[in-house]
């Protein structure tokens, strides 16, 4: 169900402090804190003696206190006092997480310890440029499999009938779509040449008139995505052109956390070539882009149900091109994750 050798977004930073936070990632249990020097720590969430969430406990020092009987561990997960005894077991431990800060970003590794490299994690462009501009993202708690999430992202045609007033044109709805496939996701994209501006957009450009716009969706492995907005002014955009220097460019970063095979955790912000300092535009982004995502929530909510509930079978389409690849590719990585899992342990 899940790829486990891989960085996950755990909550934004501002979310962990110096109390316990409970999350659930990939089906574990975990709690994430901070120690003293504002380093960030995420042990697995049950004390091993009688299994109560450490979250339930409270943080003593740089170490968390079980709530039930004392118990004591410290962010590697070794015990460090158990009240009463002569000894530690030495099976009185706890796992310990790799954590990474990023982009506002918490990021857990869930797999092998010794693999996680935090080179790895998904690379924002311009997050540190001066002139470009960010919305600070939010995050929801969507009731559906992520695969559901990473079909939607992969799906530009969607965005012609679910977001009617806010990301589509009439060029939505027939332009073709192409697929590209690279080791580490698949994206895909069309370029739909002059064309109306879509509604959200609109107020925001630097030019009058018809626009040539680029769709580009990509994901990748397991559950991150990039979706890239363009917009240049008719008759200038187009597959390897220089574009003009009014070309509005927005990049959408979305990363999906499965709770379980049944809810996902969505974190997103956006990025913008333009109005750097703009507080105004920013808010105006986070609204508009929140209202969008909320009705892509209710959908992907109803398709979660609608598939577990299937009387009949369902189809796929020429625009399942893209989604389809992913899943196939991810779950291959999958397969050779849990066989080399079970090949090391015998």
């Amino acid at each position: 169900m899940f790829l486990r050798n891989a960085w996950y977004v755990a909550a934004w930073d501002h979310e962990v402090g110096r109390t316990l936070k409970a999350v659930t990632m990939l089906g574990d249990a975990i709690v994430l804190y901070r120690t003293q020097d504002g380093k960030a720590a995420a042990l697995e969430d049950a004390c091993p003696h009688r299994k109560l969430p450490l979250s339930m406990g409270r943080i003593k020092g740089d170490d968390v206190e079980c709530g039930y009987h004392g118990l004591t561990f410290d962010c590697t997960g070794t015990c460090t006092r158990v009240p009463g005894a002569e000894r530690i077991p030495h099976v009185a431990r706890v796992r310990s997480y790799p954590v990474e800060e990023r982009y506002g970003l918490v990021w857990v590794w869930m797999g092998d310890p010794a693999m996680a490299d935090p080179a790895e994690i998904f690379h924002v462009e311009h997050f540190d440029d001066p002139t470009w501009g960010v919305n600070r993202g939010e995050s929801m708690m969507i009731k559906c499999n992520y695969l559901y999430m990473t079909d939607n992202l992969l799906d530009p045609s969607h965005v012609a009938w679910v977001h009617q007033s806010s990301f589509a044109s009439s060029a939505c709805e027939e332009t073709p779509l192409e697929t590209t496939v690279a080791d580490d996701g698949v994206t895909v994209w069309r370029w739909m040449l002059d064309s109306e501006p879509a509604p959200f957009y609109a107020p925001f450009l630097q030019f009058e008139g018809n626009t040539d716009r680029k769709q580009h969706y990509e994901v990748r492995y397991p559950s991150n995505a990039i979706i890239k907005a363009i917009f240049a002014p008719a008759h200038s955009g187009g597959e390897g052109k220089s574009l003009p220097d009014n070309t509005f460019l927005m990049d959408s970063y979305n990363f999906m956390t499965p709770v379980d095979e049944n809810h996902t955790k969505y974190y997103w912000f956006q990025m913008r070539n333009f109005a750097a300092d703009d507080a105004d535009v920013s808010a105006s982004f986070a609204k508009s882009v929140r209202g969008a995502f909320e009705e892509d929530r209710v959908v992907l909510e109803a398709v979660h149900q609608g598939i577990a509930n299937q009387k009949t079978p369902h189809l796929d389409l020429k625009i399942d091109a893209g989604p389809l690849r992913f899943r196939r590719k991810l779950a291959q990585m999958i397969a050779a994750e849990t066989e080399a899992k079970s090949v090391a342990a015998q």
